[in-house]
């Protein structure tokens, strides 16, 4: 059983004691305590939370346990039932409510769900805020509303089409010329809400004819919900097999978007953002902003077009954050997360396709020739385990100081940018682990990277 409180929110496995996974109690308890952080923000108005799940097995019952509680806690709720987290942040913008509840785990496994909390512009709340957060839910400080002022639900199972059609009204997506392309477009919604979200945007979009994989909202994952290469061998077989022009696979919350090229080669989950970056910048001047994990090739792109980039700790908030402060056009996240604030300061998936389909029926390209203008950089993955006693954040501090004569980032662990390369180390914040992420321009070359990043590291600790 596994219960962790972090930026991401409270997300934990289904079942067990109270304290060690996301038991009933836990949801309640989180949940009251999100309630009153946001009523001592407002104490004298009634406030209205929009409440939005996607399809894993665990899901209703979660749901009736967050939206029974809010109404517990004298506050209205917007029950949209199945839904996607950027179709909950931009329902919280339309109907000027005063956050939501996002009940999702994301990319991980059926057993997993949590709950994401946004504020009123429909954003995830900061660090400090859900530090409080987590502070109320261990205090005696909740108190639950009197019978004639507890809250009331209101259903509105229409906000996936009004988030559609707030998509095709950007000025950037052209659903003429997608139409006029005649794609035929595979979708792998791994059986949860992008299978209502996804097929039914690409129909909205003009594309003439869409292949269904998993697109079944059942919530019992056709295979590992997270969109890497390795568990999506079967997209990879259907899209050439069937002729279509693209594959399109989003995670469980449809936050992250992934793409299959016509020859079943992986587009590159690092390259979503750079490909729509790209397209975003050539009508839009303005800066973009990725997180210190993300690739090269975002800078390289937006340096091109003569802009400037910008890179911020990882975490969805961090980005928005960042993305606000150099005044970024475009921004995301390098696990397929596509960030465009001219529809809302969320990773969308949703806007990802439109603008990337756009890109692609304009330029007349095919998605493998697409990729192939971009610079070429591949990254690798690595943990490096210690023991418990050891003081990773010394560790971190020993290896900024090695490399003190490259340039070095101490705002999220720590990054080294050498001149065609870099090393990004992290500490994990539930396990004793280094991540180190390493990127150049072969497969090769990241990996001699990444062997002599934890060497140095052996070295230190001994």
């Amino acid at each position: 059983m596994s219960l962790i409180k972090s930026i991401s929110g409270i997300r934990g496995t289904i079942g067990g004691q109270p304290g060690e996974g996301l038991s009933p109690i836990d949801v309640v308890k989180f949940t009251a305590a999100f309630a009153t952080f946001l009523q001592r923000q407002q104490p004298d108005k009634r406030l209205t939370l929009v409440v939005g799940r996607d399809a894993r097995l665990s899901g209703a019952m979660v749901d009736r346990l967050v939206v029974a509680t809010l109404m517990g806690m004298g506050i209205d709720v917007i029950e949209t039932g199945l839904s996607t987290t950027p179709t909950t942040e931009m329902t919280v913008i339309d109907k000027h409510a005063d956050g939501g509840v996002i009940i999702t785990a994301s990319h991980n496994p059926k057993h997993w769900n949590a709950l994401k909390l946004l504020n009123a512009k429909g954003e995830f709340i900061d660090a400090a805020e859900g530090n409080e957060v987590l502070r109320l839910a261990e205090s005696d400080e909740i108190i639950f509303a009197e019978v004639d002022n507890l809250g009331h639900v209101t259903e509105d199972l229409n906000t996936i089409d009004a988030h559609i059609q707030r998509v095709l009204a950007l000025p950037l997506v052209d659903k003429d010329a997608i139409a006029k392309a005649g794609f035929r477009i595979a979708v792998d919604a791994v059986n949860s809400t992008g299978g209502i979200a996804i097929p039914r945007l690409l129909r909205a979009l003009g594309v003439k004819e869409v292949v269904e994989l998993n697109c079944e909202p059942t919530g019992h994952f056709a295979h590992n919900p997270e969109p890497l290469p390795q568990n999506l061998t079967e997209i990879a077989s259907v899209v050439p097999q069937q002729h279509c022009d693209l594959g399109i696979v989003v995670d469980p919350d449809v936050d992250r978007l992934a793409l299959v090229c016509e020859t079943g080669d992986m587009f590159g989950e690092e390259y979503t953002l750079v490909s729509v970056a790209e397209y975003v910048l050539q009508h839009t001047p303005g800066n973009t902003v990725s997180n210190m994990s993300s690739t090269r090739a975002l800078r390289d792109v937006t340096e091109k077009m003569g802009y400037s980039y910008a890179a911020s700790a990882v975490g969805e908030v961090n980005v928005t954050t960042k993305m606000k402060e150099v005044n970024a056009v475009i921004g995301g996240e390098g696990n397929g997360g596509v960030i465009y604030p001219e529809l809302h300061y969320g990773r969308d998936a949703l806007v990802g396709v439109a603008l990337f389909l756009t890109n692609m029926a304009k330029r007349g390209m095919k998605a493998s020739e697409l990729r192939a203008t971009y610079p070429e950089y591949v990254i690798s993955k690595n943990r490096k385990d210690l023991t418990p006693d050891m003081d990773v954040d010394n560790i971190l501090r020993q290896m900024a100081d090695k490399y003190k004569n490259e340039k070095v980032s101490t705002i999220d662990g720590v990054k080294i940018d050498f001149a065609d390369s870099w090393a990004h180390l992290r500490k994990s914040n539930t396990e004793p682990i280094i991540r180190i992420y390493c990127e150049a321009h072969t497969e090769e070359q990241a990996d001699a990277l990444a062997r002599k990043i934890i060497a140095d590291i052996e070295s230190l600790i001994g």
